[in-house]
């Protein structure tokens, strides 16, 4: 009798100050015993539940109450109590914190494999952000924390991640968008990943707020790949862009020492090399026979640049075309009529 009444009783059960890392705390009992008419405390984002010897027992939201047989209905069941059974009793108390947990980080430790319809198989890395709370106390304990002192959000970090990296493969296979066009469409494929992974949080007790893709890339080998077929793409017409080049060419040999008329033969040769350039892009963009005849073509125009009557007419043409300047002109043909009176 002595001891009984020496024991001390437990009337008051809260938890006072909670800290944000900590999504589960077992309020310490240790060998003290609850007394019956107690007072629970549940505040605001927070969730209460009473376990007995493993067992889920009677889940508490937010609010205040006096704990009896009444109130705790599953635990009366689970210990065969009597209705009028009024002595103090043992149980586990769990505390779960149900705010939102905000700005948690995911990411591809490595690239993930998906096929994409325009560059087949890609490898992808990928990163973001998403939010979750505990929604469903009973089936977290069950699934997730079990029989601890108190469990973080640090120790579910690595799980809730691999989960979405394990659905992102799913989402870039499903979305039907090429990869170039995925990053206009971050928003569309963050709805489908929060919709493949809702599910799976809700397995865990888990309620997904918010899963948002920030940045969709490739590994550096494909990207430069990407890179050389834009610029590809970016050039088109292989035969202007040759006429182009030859054309910037003749301008940046006029702008040089002696201008157009201290290079070699004069204007006409160069004439003639931009002739032969062209030629050589020509037969490389057509069938063979029209590379033999373009070659035919290019064999021919040194000889005719031989010809001072046929560099006089390359000159004017290159004048009228404004290629070259009049005084350019006029250096070049000077020095041809040189060579036609010597």
């Amino acid at each position: 009798m002595f001891n009984f009444i020496k024991k001390q009783f437990i009337d008051i059960i809260q938890w006072e100050n909670p800290d944000e890392e900590t999504l589960v705390w077992r309020f310490p009992i240790a060998d003290q015993e609850i007394q019956n008419g107690a007072s629970l405390t549940v505040r605001e984002a927070q969730m209460a539940m009473f376990v007995d010897e493993g067992r889920t027992a009677d889940v508490f939201p937010a609010g205040r109450y006096t704990l009896n047989t009444q109130t705790l209905p599953i635990l009366t069941y689970l210990k065969n109590w009597d209705k009028l059974f009024q002595s103090p009793f043992k149980s586990d108390v769990y505390f779960f914190n149900t705010k939102q947990q905000l700005g948690r980080k995911w990411g591809t430790a490595q690239p993930v494999t998906v096929r994409d319809a325009e560059f087949g198989a890609v490898q992808l890395r990928s990163f973001g952000m998403y939010s979750y709370r505990i929604a469903d106390p009973e089936k977290f304990f069950k699934e997730v924390s079990g029989v601890v002192e108190s469990y973080t959000g640090a120790q579910l970090e690595q799980q809730l991640r691999n989960l979405a990296v394990t659905q992102l493969a799913t989402a870039f296979g499903t979305s039907g968008i090429p990869f170039l066009d995925m990053a206009a469409n971050q928003v569309l494929l963050s709805q489908q990943l929060t919709g493949l992974l809702a599910p799976e949080f809700a397995k865990l007790g888990l309620t997904l707020e918010n899963f948002t893709v920030e940045s969709i890339s490739l590994p550096e080998n494909i990207q430069k790949a990407l890179d050389k077929k834009i610029s590809m793409g970016i050039v088109g017409d292989m035969g202007k862009f040759a006429q182009y080049q030859t054309a910037e060419s003749i301008t940046m040999a006029a702008q040089n020492e002696g201008g157009l008329a201290g290079i070699g033969a004069g204007l006409g040769v160069g004439a003639g090399i931009g002739q032969t350039v062209a030629g050589a892009m020509a037969g490389m963009m057509q069938p063979a026979a029209a590379g033999a005849a373009a070659a035919a073509t290019a064999t021919a125009a040194p000889a005719a640049a031989e010809d001072p009557q046929a560099k006089l007419q390359k000159l004017k043409g290159l004048l009228d075309g404004g290629l070259i300047s009049a005084d350019d002109y006029e250096k070049a043909k000077a020095e041809v009529l040189k060579q036609l009176i010597n």
